[in-house]
């Protein structure tokens, strides 16, 4: 019977807690606007997405620890903060980082280059695309690999991505691939083939486009329809991550909605442009 009574007793103080985790996502709308202050997470360490520098324009938010946030996310972060009317804030993040982080409510926003994947959408939900983009692989220019035109030309290259990334798990597709560890960050990785510890790296585009921006040394394999990685939309889009039932996507939509393809070009185009030299050099 007592067992009974204590296991009652955990369900009762189970269920204010639940509630509580309800309300935080159904009230994402008041508690941001009320509070006058956007939270985004992101690693400030993706290229052209975004990155942290040194100096600050009229394009860059101020980081609380020091520094300035650039980037395509950090644009698209603030027309959203400015649509719901409040001041946008950057939370950097280690890229593990952020999902649990959103879900704990310390940022109310993942607006990361990230993905809105079929296994992300079991925890989190998301805004409608901002941008769609295509996988490359980036490796030497002067190496063995840049004349590649298809993945079966990859059989036994060393190929790695970054960790709990749909960019890792497509290695698979490539037959005799030699999958190396994943790792942590872009930077990292671009260290890692420089340094021929792999051949290439798995990226979208633009993060490709930026990578070889920094580092003439290396380039990217673009692949034409039917000779590389097979991804759904979704896998190769990217959207503004928020909490489960959050009250807040359909004012991101209506942000996103009224910016145009056009715009969302130039603001590429402009964060390739502006991007810092890289740390890997």
């Amino acid at each position: 019977m007592k067992k009974i009574f204590c296991l009652i007793l955990v369900v009762l103080m189970l269920v204010p807690m639940m509630a509580s985790c309800t309300k935080i996502a159904d009230d994402d709308k008041t508690t941001i606007t009320e509070r006058g202050t956007l939270r985004v997470g992101m690693e400030c360490d993706y290229a052209p997405f975004n990155w942290k520098q040194d100096t600050s324009s009229d394009r860059t938010v101020a980081l609380a620890d020091g520094g300035y946030a650039d980037g395509y996310d950090v644009q698209i972060a603030k027309k959203i903060a400015e649509g719901l009317g409040v001041t946008l804030e950057i939370v950097p993040m280690i890229w593990n980082g952020l999902t649990p982080a959103l879900q704990a409510g310390d940022i109310d926003m993942i607006i990361a280059g990230m993905s809105p994947t079929a296994e992300r959408k079991l925890t989190i939900d998301f805004s409608d695309n901002y941008y769609q983009s295509t996988l490359v692989i980036v490796v030497k220019k002067d190496g063995a690999y840049a004349d590649a035109t298809k993945l079966s030309d990859f059989s036994g290259a060393k190929i790695t991505g970054q960790i709990n990334t749909f960019h890792y798990s497509v290695i698979d597709q490539i037959t005799g691939v030699n999958k190396q560890t994943a790792l942590a960050t872009f930077s990292g990785m671009i260290v890692a083939l420089k340094s021929g510890d792999i051949d290439g790296y798995i990226s979208e585009k633009p993060g490709a486009v930026s990578a070889i921006t920094s580092n003439p040394e290396l380039s990217y394999v673009e692949f034409s329809e039917g000779n590389g990685f097979t991804a759904s939309t979704d896998d190769t889009a990217v959207a503004v991550g928020v909490r489960k039932d959050s009250n807040i996507t359909a004012d991101i939509n209506t942000v996103l909605d009224g910016i145009t393809t056009e715009q969302r070009e130039q603001m590429m185009i402009d964060a390739v442009a502006n991007q810092p030299s890289s740390d890997a050099e």
